[in-house]
């Protein structure tokens, strides 16, 4: 199961009724977090979720309304006194500019762990998590992020009796482990049938629509994309700027088929963007607009 919660829907600066692009993933005690802007800490406050269980931190890139939330946020980490190590993960030179950032904080009582990306695909395996990392198309380098559940076979029970394999060991096999047992060794794949469908979330903000997108997106449970525009007469801004409309957002969910499409990272003056989903939904049915706060609970197919 994940807990997901889009924090903030906006893009460029905060707004009284936007905070900044920044999603939440909560699973198993654990916490990633993809961009900090301004605002996000009282975007976390406001949906009732703790700072303590943020483990990772993934940048999709350094502009300021996607990582400047982050000073404040370790200093309130490190007030909660936090001391187990916090994972960054982002483009190459994070740990730079985080060093950079952190002039106004210092001391922390936690140590900070970095991983760069230097790939323009990369898979980081943590908390139990699939996260990949793929490089997408704005006007300084930039990545999307597709985080993945992964689900193993089913416990075949006939079959570990048939392998005379001792019913302590089941547990421990089901977990993952490889078993010794005097010259006999027992191992996971004895007892496991295939993988199952796990649960997938993929995240992309700041990017012209390039194929990749589509290729991480496909049947994700969840895609959460740019649609920085709604108007139809900004397609041409869009593409100056390296951004998405929200009908260009929906071409490629429908070529990806998620379950779901969400819109998120929404202009300024994009004020009420609501007026254009009927016609995004044209393109593809299952497509909602994002909002502050907005979340749901993942479960797998026949939980």
């Amino acid at each position: 199961m994940l807990d997901v919660c889009l924090l903030g829907c906006g893009g460029m600066m905060p707004l009284p009724y936007r905070w900044l692009t920044s999603l939440m993933v909560r699973y198993n005690g654990s916490t990633v977090l993809i961009d900090c802007g301004e605002g996000t800490q009282i975007a976390i406050r406001e949906k009732g979720w703790s700072f303590k269980p943020i483990d990772v931190i993934c940048f999709t890139h350094f502009h300021g309304d996607h990582i400047s939330g982050l000073p404040g946020l370790l200093l309130t980490m490190g007030n909660a006194e936090r001391t187990k190590p916090l994972t960054l993960i982002g483009p190459k030179g994070l740990e730079r500019v985080v060093r950079a950032l952190r002039v106004v904080a210092p001391e922390l009582p936690f140590p900070i762990e970095y991983i760069e990306l230097s790939e323009k695909q990369q898979t980081i395996d943590i908390l139990g998590l699939s996260i990949d990392a793929f490089r997408v198309q704005h006007n300084v380098v930039c990545y999307g992020y597709r985080i993945r559940l992964r689900r193993q076979g089913r416990f075949d029970a006939i079959r570990a009796k048939e392998l005379g394999i001792p019913v302590q060991y089941w547990n421990l096999l089901q977990k993952g482990n490889v078993i010794t047992d005097g010259d006999v060794s027992y191992t996971p794949d004895m007892v496991l049938g295939p993988e199952r469908r796990g649960l997938t979330i993929t995240y992309c903000t700041d990017t012209r629509p390039v194929p990749v997108i589509e290729e991480y997106a496909r049947n994700s449970d969840l895609f959460i994309c740019e649609g920085m525009y709604g108007e139809e007469d900004k397609l041409s801004k869009a593409k100056e700027h390296k951004h998405m409309t929200f009908y260009e957002a929906a071409e490629l969910a429908r070529q990806a088929q998620p379950g779901t499409l969400w819109l998120t990272h929404y202009s300024p003056s994009l004020v009420h963007p609501e007026q254009y989903l009927q016609k995004v939904q044209e393109i593809f049915p299952a497509t909602e607009l994002g909002r502050d706060g907005k979340t749901v609970q993942l479960d797998f197919e026949d939980a």
